[in-house]
Parts: C-alpha cells; structure tokens; sequence
C-alpha cells in the first residue's frame, strides 16, 4: 500500500464514523419522536376511554332547590330531578264521583306530611274516571297545609333508576316526597316491576322515611289477565308462578278503586265545571248537549265530562286558568 493510499484509508475513517454518528443521532431523534407520537395516541385513547366510562357511569344526581317548584319529574341519562313550577290539575273539589277514594287519599296524605304512617296506595279502575288527577289534587291541597310536601313522577321504563332516585331523596329527611308513577301496567317478558316490588316490600334498604308511592293502572293486578293465565298454564309450579306476578299489587297498603259513573254524577261534574269557572247556561240545554256529546264518545267518565265542558267554554269565550 502506498503511502497516499494509506493516508486515504486513514482520512476516510473519521467521515465515515461521522456519518455513522449522524445516522445513529437522526434514528434516535426518529425513535424520541415515535415515542412521542405514541404516548400522545395512549393519552388520547385513554381519554377516550375515561369519556365513556363516564358516560356509563355519570356521577351521582345532586339534589336540585326544592323550594324552586312544587313537584319535579325524574330523568335519566344523566340521572336529575327536572322542577315543575306549575303542575296540571283541578282543584280538589271539582272531583265529582270519587268522594270515598278522595277521603281516603286525602286522609293517608296528610298523615304521610305530618310525619304519621302511610300506606303506599294504587288507584287502579276505569279509564278517564280521574286517578291520576286526584293524586295531583290531593298533592296541591295537602301542601297548603304542609308546604314542604313534594310531588316527585316517575315514568314506568325509569323504575330500572328506582334505586338511584331514592337514595336522592333521602338526602332531604326535612322533605316529604309523594313519588308518582302513572298508567303503571307491565307486559309479557317484562321485569320492570321487580325494581319496584323490592322497594314496596323486601328490600334491604328499603322504601325511605320520607318517600311514599303513589300509582296508577287501569289494571287491579299491573299484568294483563292472559299473561296471568299463560304463567299459570306453562310454569311447572303454576302457583308460584302466577304469585310472583300478582304479588306486586297486594304490596299497595291501599287499593282504591274507580268505576264507571252513572249519568247523574255525570252531569254533576260538568255543572261544578260550569260555576267553578262562571260559565252561565240553561240547565236544560246543558243537559242536552252534555248527553249527546257522551253518547257521540260512546261513554261516560270524567275525562269525557272535562273534554265536554272545554269544548263549551270555548265556544262562550271563558278561558281556563
């Protein structure tokens, strides 16, 4: 080897180990930034995932100013009371034809607001012959009384939360809570109601102090009468079977029920509608129209009688408040 070869070979070295360096630094610099890139994606996945953790689990409902509305609807999805500044009713004493359920509600509500024992109460019977409405009316007219009393309604897919909205209300012992759930009746493969029978009787914790169930149903028994027989017909024990369905209802302390009513008590709602509101007719014309509008619906309640004396209203100019 030559001398100039040699000094060549020797000058060489130090470039090439120079651009092994740079290479080596460029793929460290590649590799900082790749793991960069990467822990940014964990953080954002991560994220990702805490948001929709929080989703399926919200944090729990916080108790609204219950002095803010007399009554209050419960949601879901989050979990929250929604107030209700001005709750649709009839004053109680526009509610003809159900004087004994009225008295009894009346007398079990009061007792529940003072603080006595209660019982839980179905108001079950004929369409239109104004349960729900006397709920609500009995409400508004015991609150005037005991003006801590609330009304708290609660939809029949919602009892799922049933749990969840009772340890809300359970933070306020100074309130008393009447809990609505109207139209309540379940279906063939349906389980709702096991979320309510467990707090009725047989839960652990339990039904709170402060908290009284109030529901509706066009049924006696919340089950259709062929889902029954189908229970007692298919199950190997049919009589358990059949209990299990039935046995929701009798967990009500009080079973009021509404029936049809005669055309008098008939009559005698739409008059007190008529003097509630200052609406001045001739008692035989009003009898005549009142008769002809519930043969036209095909039958008599109190729905109808209402639906009757605002169609009357309306045509003599009186407004509804």
């Amino acid at each position: 080897m030559t001398a100039s070869e040699a000094r060549l070979q020797h000058g060489a070295a130090p470039g090439a180990a120079r651009e092994t360096a740079a290479a080596a630094d460029d793929q460290s610099g590649g590799d900082v930034a790749e793991q960069g890139a990467a822990a940014g994606d964990m953080s954002a996945s991560l994220a990702r995932i805490a948001a929709a953790l929080e989703r399926l689990a919200p944090p729990p409902a916080q108790l609204p100013d219950l002095d803010a509305a007399p009554g209050f609807v419960w949601e879901t999805g989050p979990d929250r009371l929604v107030p209700v500044e001005r709750i649709a009713r009839i004053p109680l004493r526009l509610l003809r034809g159900v004087d004994r359920a009225r008295d009894i509600l009346l007398e079990n509500t009061r007792r529940f607001a003072r603080g006595l024992p209660a019982n839980n109460a179905l108001l079950w019977g004929a369409r239109g012959m104004g349960k729900s409405s006397l709920v609500k009316a009995v409400h508004g007219a015991v609150m005037t009384e005991v003006p801590t009393l609330r009304i708290v309604e609660i939809q029949r897919e919602d009892l799922p939360s049933l749990g969840r909205l009772l340890d809300l209300l359970r933070q306020a012992p100074e309130r008393r809570f009447i809990l609505f759930c109207d139209d309540l009746s379940f279906e063939k493969e349906d389980v709702h109601y096991k979320s309510l029978k467990a707090v009725l009787d047989g839960g652990i914790s339990g039904r709170p102090d402060n908290v009284l169930i109030y529901a509706t149903s066009n049924r006696r028994h919340l089950m259709p009468r062929d889902m029954i027989e189908n229970e007692r017909s298919s199950a190997i024990h049919p009589a358990e079977a059949v209990e299990e369905k039935v046995s929701l209802s009798d967990r009500f302390g009080l079973w009021l029920g509404f029936h049809p009513c005669t055309q008098d008590e008939f009559l005698a709602m739409i008059e007190g509608y008529c003097r509630h509101y200052g609406l001045e007719i001739d008692p035989e014309r009003l009898r005549a129209e009142a008769i002809e509008w519930q043969q036209t619906r095909g039958g008599r309640s109190g729905r109808v009688a209402w639906q009757f004396f605002l169609d009357l209203a309306g045509r003599h100019g009186i407004r509804i408040d």
